[in-house]
């Protein structure tokens, strides 16, 4: 099935294509690396079409909903609105151009085969979640599942990559998460050239409701003041990470850190992990900790590596957000500079707890327990201050 060399059955060559992708994507990257297909055919056929998702739905969820965070939120001109959706749309096809050339690029040094056409197929539909998922900006608080989608395509291409590439076994995990580490970068530089450009059209739409206080460095929308300062230093600090995430930590190192017994419960067991390289790496180790009442949870610490940056920025940004439900609640936000994430659900009585050290290290307790503290505790078993200090 082929849905670029298809003639009159294209559109439900997409269709087919979509939903294999996504719901079978083993046996779809099969098919995939086998039919034939161009270049021009990937792009025309499906890339153009499944790009437009998120750009129309953000088109129509920016136009009623308006744009923002909790707090505060804009509606720019119509004209201005076309304009973003038509620069984010562009963007995208230039980012999945690109990231076809870098796989093409990076193939030899990884034992792979070298192809333009195939690599443009893994970056073609490794997309596939990323877009569909940008239906969700049609309501623009639900945007943020669009970000799930994008991790879903990160695990598309990493599955893909090496079926597609003909990449041998033993350095198939490594082109697979360089190529993803690439990716983000790309779509930073990509993101930041056309939020600038976009940025220019709603200039005089955002100029309607906004006004600088330059003696406090704060800029208010809506009523709301954002501190221009910690933005900017959150910025700085997050492009600092990413042009020297520094050498990853050893699966040793975070083994240690974790306690014998954590509020009460004794370690049964501990395994680590560890992909890619010394400088773009993503290093686990996590411990299973247990009670004779049959009450368990897993102490994970994680060297978060080359999403070092955007943590820094999450956090700099000192976000907040809280969603109550029948039986629970959860919570985002930065206490003590640090991003701090809290889930509960009473009648399950489980959840999950976790606090960033340093803008790099993750340490994350998840499971069942008597209460939220004591996730919490067991969290604080681990030195902070030695994976702040790790971080450096």
């Amino acid at each position: 099935m082929s849905v670029v060399e298809g003639g009159g059955s294209a559109g439900t060559g997409l269709v087919a294509r979509v939903k294999g992708i996504l719901l079978t994507p083993s046996t779809e990257w099969d098919r995939i690396e086998r039919e034939p297909a161009t270049v021009g055919g990937l792009f025309a056929g499906y890339v153009c079409i499944l790009a437009a998702i998120p750009a129309a739905a953000g088109l129509i969820g920016g136009q009623v909903f308006g744009h923002g965070i909790p707090g505060f939120s804009f509606k720019p001109s119509i004209g201005a609105a076309i304009t973003l959706a038509v620069v984010g749309y562009v963007g995208s096809l230039v980012m999945t151009f690109v990231l076809g050339v870098v796989i093409d690029a990076l193939a030899p040094s990884f034992g792979a085969e070298k192809n333009r056409v195939q690599a443009f197929k893994v970056a073609a539909y490794s997309g596939t979640a990323g877009w569909v998922a940008g239906v969700f900006q049609l309501i623009p608080i639900l945007g943020v599942l669009a970000i799930l989608g994008s991790l879903y395509g990160c695990f598309l291409l990493y599955l893909g990559l090496p079926r597609v590439m003909k990449a041998p076994a033993d350095k198939a995990p490594g082109y697979a998460i360089v190529t993803i580490v690439v990716a983000i970068v790309i779509a930073i530089v990509i993101g930041v050239v056309t939020t600038a450009i976009g940025g220019v059209a709603g200039l005089s739409s955002l100029n309607a409701m906004t006004h600088a206080d330059k003696a406090s460095g704060t800029v208010e929308i809506n009523g709301s003041k954002v501190d221009l300062g910690r933005m900017q230093a959150a910025a700085e600090r997050a492009e600092q990470l990413s042009k020297n995430p520094g050498k990853a930590a050893s699966p040793e190192a975070l083994k240690a850190l974790l306690p014998a017994s954590a509020a009460g419960y004794s370690r049964a067991s501990v395994e680590t992990s560890s992909s890619g390289t010394d400088q773009a790496s993503i290093v686990v180790a996590t411990g299973q900790y247990e009670k004779p009442d049959g009450t368990a949870f897993r102490l994970e610490i994680t060297d978060l590596g080359p999403m070092a940056g955007l943590t820094a920025l999450a956090a700099g940004m000192n976000g907040q957000a809280t969603k109550e439900t029948a039986s629970g609640y959860e919570k985002t936000q930065t206490i003590d500079g640090r991003l701090t994430t809290e889930e509960w659900d009473r009648d399950s009585k489980s959840g999950k707890y976790s606090v960033v050290f340093g803008d790099r290290f993750s340490v994350q307790a998840d499971g069942s327990a008597a209460s939220i503290d004591d996730l919490k505790q067991a969290v604080r078993a681990v030195d902070g201050g030695r994976l702040e200090a790790m971080a450096k």
